[in-house]
């Protein structure tokens, strides 16, 4: 997990999650404040503040999305993804708006993590 994604946390960020002990571990790795919360004794809101429901929502919305494909090649997954990503951030615009914007991010340089680095790790 550290060499995917550890080089992009603050160290003074908190990290949210499930009770999965990678994540402890990997919290103690990175000197990172945790906050685990078990869902099955806690619910989904631990002292008020801390939750998971963001993620799970976009999980969600991401996997419903993807359905409509009937399967995705893992080989054009980043391309998938990066497709509903612009889709959640640009919802907001009009359609042609969107379409002026999808061109100009399909010519920009991107610094995304992509399936072919998540292999080589």
């Amino acid at each position: 997990m550290d060499a995917v994604i550890g080089s992009y946390i603050d160290p003074s960020s908190l990290l949210c999650t499930d009770t999965a002990t990678n994540y402890k571990k990997f919290a103690q790795i990175k000197a990172l404040k945790h906050e685990p919360i078990n869902l099955s004794k806690e619910g989904y809101v631990k002292k008020g503040i801390y939750h998971l429901q963001n993620v799970n929502n976009y999980h969600k919305r991401l996997k419903g999305w993807m359905d409509g494909f009937q399967g995705v090649a893992t080989k054009y997954l980043d391309n998938y993804l990066y497709w509903f990503s612009f889709l959640q951030q640009s919802k907001k615009l009009a359609e042609k708006e969107q379409i002026n914007q999808m061109l100009l991010n399909a010519c920009q340089n991107s610094n995304s993590i992509t399936v072919n680095f998540l292999r080589e790790v």
